[in-house]
């Protein structure tokens, strides 16, 4: 019989003004509600001991506002910092998801969803998508549906810009936490595969 080790998620994100924290915070919760051991990574914090976390994570999901259609400047220069690990082929073979907030219903997230992909993509991960239906699509729907904003990549949230984090929407933090269960069942999968091949 073989066995697997808890999948470990980090969740590496910037927050400018407190909205995507919230977002960052559901998708932890979603994650650790599957059992998963998650790190919550302020990008525009990290530390050695926060780089050697995301080095020894199963899954990294990237989160940011969008701001001027793309990521926070603070992430991406986190991401240009990623390059150590680039070189060394640190994150190989990872999943990796990823969510951002704007003031905007769309806000061009998509844009900033897509950037998250192809980082990924150059460090050889593997994406997970949000993997939900849109919602808030029909005559039956409301504002209250899961994925109400229609993104596919990954988990989009809006926040109005003239109120703060205890504003975010609740659908939206429900979506995230389904991200978040949904990248760390995935990993479990992944990783009870690994060992069925090794064995």
């Amino acid at each position: 019989m073989t066995t697997t080790h808890t999948p470990v998620v980090s969740i590496a994100y910037h927050s400018g003004y407190g909205h995507t924290a919230v977002i960052a915070e559901a998708v932890r919760a979603g994650a650790a509600d599957t059992g998963a051991t998650v790190h919550l990574i302020k990008v525009d914090e990290i530390d050695d001991a926060q780089w050697e976390l995301l080095d020894g994570s199963d899954a990294i999901v990237f989160g940011s506002p969008t701001y001027m259609g793309t990521a926070s400047g603070a992430f991406h220069v986190f991401a240009e910092a990623t390059s150590k690990r680039w070189f060394g082929d640190a994150w190989q073979d990872k999943l990796a998801a990823g969510f951002s907030n704007s003031g905007s219903k769309s806000g061009d997230k998509s844009h900033t969803l897509s950037y998250f992909q192809t980082l990924a993509a150059q460090h050889g991960m593997h994406w997970v998508n949000l993997g939900l239906k849109p919602g808030w699509n029909s005559s039956t729907g409301s504002e209250h549906d899961l994925n109400r904003l229609g993104f596919f990549a990954g988990a989009g949230a809006q926040t109005n810009s003239d109120e703060g984090p205890d504003a975010v929407h609740k659908a939206d933090v429900a979506t995230a936490e389904h991200l978040g269960r949904r990248v760390a069942e995935t990993a479990r999968v992944l990783l009870a595969g690994r060992a069925a091949v090794a064995a």
